[in-house]
């Protein structure tokens, strides 16, 4: 049994807390309590419309036990120790191993202890109403919840229902893969224990961070990816630092490498060591596999069929996130659900328009603003969507890399900054190694896209994204001033680097 099963089974669902004289009727069901379903539950409560939020798990879904919260727990004394040992008179006493008995307290406590008493609490101060189930569609604007202790509720929307049940990862194809046990991102952040070989399979966010916490905590760890390298939604540079410094380590990184084949040996009894057999017909041993090989829309038993809907397929929307299949507009699709962004932080804001759009819908008042940019358009998600990968070093972007900007047919022109040029930098970490990115429409004068690879770059980002986001013209970022000497001061590097017709070829 993996740690996260003993989680869910020290910690079930406790029976649904709605006393049975609730109204049945609401004018809003969210299906899903996690970040972005909370975020539109509170919207729509707050434009006081009747909501009801129904949750199979813990509320505060995947972000706040399996991934966001605890990923970045474990994280952050791994990163804190490298910056350190970058400073003199500090690298001088660090000469122990992490603590890993204290690390993985930190990522407990950050994890609420996989208790979501907190969340409840914040749901009732909210007004929003709590039915502990499994949520399904039961045709237009109805949900049929089977609940914990056996029973059954039937529910109703007036205006609207809001589908936020997320994404899981999804396995490889691979003969037996479910006999192994293998990891997922659950396991990889909720594990109790250390394995002394790692073998992680991928290359994006999830397969660079966790490599890095469990090289970091002394396990030897093995990273296959098929493809050339790492974070390939990237700009190139930022996959190649990150892959160096992961070799630096100590992690054997393997690139175009496949799996085709996975095991597990012992007495029988399938709890000895994984065994991967690879493109090639070599194979590698170790105690846990991860794989972090992309993720699946969770659609696939939440009653799509009784709308005319395919189970487990990705939900296409509108904007403002409304289901674009399903006659009538009743039916919202927030978050990782609907492929437009997989991140907490732009599920979130979703739902912050979806929320607002759901409200002006059912009182007959949409604002005049709906168009991009508006109240009721996720406009971001097509042009600023930010995202932070928090290895060492960090790497952060926003916005277009200079290969898609170029794809989408704009005339631009890309600037690099080695970062470990900028003062503020070299007082941050002796030896800082880091680029930054600019890429600029070259017909309107504005940002399309930045990156930025290197220690301590992740609050760095949403100047970028202010920026991007914003339109802000070239000639008015000149006003505004980096504080000296910060690491900001690259900003003003860039500037001067387009002003003066300096531009470094792009990859």
């Amino acid at each position: 049994m993996s740690a996260s099963d003993e989680q869910r089974r020290d910690r079930e669902p406790r029976p649904d807390e709605a006393a049975a004289d609730r109204p049945e009727e609401y004018d809003v069901i969210v299906l899903g309590a996690g970040p972005v379903g909370e975020n539109v539950a509170d919207r729509t409560s707050a434009a006081g419309l009747a909501t009801v939020i129904v949750e199979s798990e813990l509320v505060g879904g995947e972000c706040s036990y399996w991934a966001c919260m605890p990923s970045k727990a474990l994280l952050r004394p791994v990163t804190a120790r490298a910056d350190a040992r970058r400073v003199p008179g500090v690298r001088e006493r660090l000469t122990a191993p992490l603590e890993v008995s204290a690390v993985l307290a930190h990522r407990d406590a950050y994890a609420s202890h996989w208790h979501d008493d907190g969340q409840v609490d914040w749901l009732k101060s909210a007004g929003i109403d709590l039915v502990r189930g499994r949520g399904r569609l039961d045709g237009p604007r109805r949900v049929t919840v089977d609940l914990p202790d056996g029973g059954r509720r039937q529910l109703t929307a007036r205006h609207a229902v809001a589908v936020c049940t997320g994404s899981r990862a999804a396995l490889p194809p691979l003969p037996g893969v479910d006999r192994v046990r293998p990891w997922t991102s659950r396991e990889a952040t909720s594990s109790r224990t250390v394995p002394r070989r790692l073998a992680v399979v991928g290359g994006g966010v999830v397969a660079v961070e966790m490599a890095t916490v469990y090289r970091a905590l002394g396990a030897a760890v093995t990273v296959l990816v098929r493809g050339s390298g790492l974070l390939d939604r990237m700009e190139p540079f930022a996959g190649e630092l990150v892959a160096r410094s992961l070799t630096e380590a100590g992690v054997d990184l393997r690139t175009g490498t496949s799996v085709t084949g996975v095991r597990r040996t012992g007495d029988g009894d399938g709890s000895g060591p994984v065994v991967l057999t690879l493109d090639g017909g070599d194979e590698l041993e170790a105690d846990e596999v991860l794989f972090a090989t992309g993720r699946a829309p969770r659609t696939e038993d939440i009653g799509l069929e009784t709308i005319g809907l395919s189970p487990g397929r990705w939900l296409e929307v509108d904007d403002s996130c409304r289901v674009t299949q399903v006659p009538d507009g009743w039916l919202y699709a927030v978050g990782d659900v609907n492929h437009r962004a997989l991140l907490t932080h732009q599920g979130k804001y979703q739902a912050r328009i979806a929320g607002a759009a759901i409200g002006a819908r059912a009182h007959g008042t949409p604002p005049p603003n709906a168009g991009p940019w508006g109240a009721l358009s996720a406009t971001a998600d097509h042009a600023a969507v930010p995202q932070v990968v928090f290895t060492d070093p960090e790497a952060a972007s926003v916005g277009l890399t200079a290969a898609r900007a170029r794809e989408s047919g704009r005339r631009v022109r890309v600037v690099d900054q080695d970062m470990g040029q900028v003062a503020g930098a070299g007082l941050y970490a002796e030896g800082y190694r880091g680029r930054a990115r600019i890429v600029v429409d070259e017909d309107r004068g504005h940002l399309l896209g930045a990156t930025f690879v290197g220690p301590g770059i992740g609050e760095l980002l949403h100047s970028a994204t202010v920026a991007v986001a914003g339109e802000v013209p070239l000639d008015r970022l000149w006003h505004a001033v980096p504080a000296y000497p910060t690491i900001s001061e690259v900003w003003l590097r860039l500037l001067e680097k387009y002003r003066d017709g300096a531009a470094e070829p792009a990859e």
